[in-house]
């Protein structure tokens, strides 16, 4: 057994695995480097076998989205340590070992996540992740530095590890028993928000996450859905409403989610004054395949007896638009 794979779902992605295959080699030395190919329909599988002879590769036969893409593959990777790495990652030297050493000297410690700064702005956090990831009351995810679409410039103000509520699926270390142990992503979710569930259920099981800064990474974002796209619309919206009926206490479920159902009319409106018609229409696709999901008995509902830590007891929503916070550090 390995001690560490790192594994690298990909979908349609040669041109990352060209671009960023290469760094992951170079600085990633005596890893396990494998990538798990979510049936992809462009040369992704004959570029790995031409160009990267040296990087393993399962193959799965169909598109099973990011969480059964990784479901399925993690089966066969046997290792103490998975990296989940997004193809559209630029990772620095040195980048493997001071998480796994924490993670080594911490075993009530089940995931971790590393620094992560935009690819094409390397001042500034990335949204899909920036220094660890947060949820308000209502479940709404933001993270320290990046709430919305306002990211931060990186200036050393998240520079110390931290207990974080979430770890990005961009760059998500975790430990195969946790992993395996908990039953790996909820399928049903396809894409988005499931390492948000997969957090949240961990804790409830008793574990806890870090951000480690001494591991500094760059994403790109968007590579496979552009945040305008209907599809992660409808993603988003319907996985934020799972992921709440499994998580929430029961004395929280039914108001919390009509609050947010509530809300999610509300952004409808801002999608009609954009003139962004397919986005209100997932919306709507969104809520009625949250009920279709709960209809059909395909997704359960966790214990939950108790609140959990890092989350932020106040609305982000309030705080950003109306009282116009747009940083971590000024959240009161």
């Amino acid at each position: 057994m390995d001690k560490v794979a790192i594994v690298l779902l990909n979908y349609n992605g040669r041109d990352f695995l060209r671009k960023f295959l290469p760094f992951v080699l170079e600085n990633s030395a005596n890893h396990t480097i494998i990538v798990a190919d979510n049936a992809s329909t462009d040369d992704s599988l004959s570029v790995l076998k031409k160009e990267f002879p040296q990087v393993k590769t399962i193959v799965l036969n169909q598109n099973y989205g990011f969480a059964g893409g990784y479901n399925q593959a993690l089966k066969a990777v046997k290792a103490d340590y998975y990296v989940l790495l997004n193809s559209d990652v630029e990772v620095s030297p040195n980048w493997v070992n001071p998480v796994i050493d924490f993670m080594d000297a911490t075993p009530s410690v089940a995931a971790c996540q590393p620094k992560i700064l935009a690819y094409n702005q390397r001042t500034h956090f990335e949204y899909a992740g920036a220094a660890g990831g947060v949820i308000d009351w209502l479940g709404y995810p933001f993270c320290r530095g990046r709430i919305f679409d306002t990211t931060e410039i990186d200036t050393g103000q998240y520079d110390t590890p931290t207990p974080i509520f979430w770890a990005s699926g961009a760059c998500l270390f975790i430990r195969s028993s946790v992993f395996h142990g908990m039953g790996g992503f909820d399928a049903t979710f396809f894409a988005h928000m499931e390492e948000i569930d997969l957090c949240w259920r961990m804790q409830l099981a008793g574990h806890s996450l870090f951000y480690i800064p001494q591991s500094v990474i760059y994403h790109v974002g968007g590579g496979t859905l552009q945040k305008t796209n209907p599809k992660k619309t409808f993603l988003n919206f319907r996985n934020g409403l799972l992921m709440l009926y499994k998580n929430l206490p029961a004395k929280h479920l039914f108001w919390k989610i009509l609050y947010r159902m509530v809300l999610d009319g509300i952004s409808s409106i801002k999608f009609l004054m954009a003139g962004e018609f397919r986005n209100i229409w997932a919306i709507i696709q969104a809520h009625g395949a949250f009920y279709g999901c709960l209809l059909r008995g395909e997704v359960s509902r966790q214990p939950n007896p108790a609140a959990l830590p890092n989350v932020y007891q106040k609305s982000i929503i309030w705080q950003y638009f109306v009282k116009g916070k747009k940083k971590f550090s000024e959240l009161g």
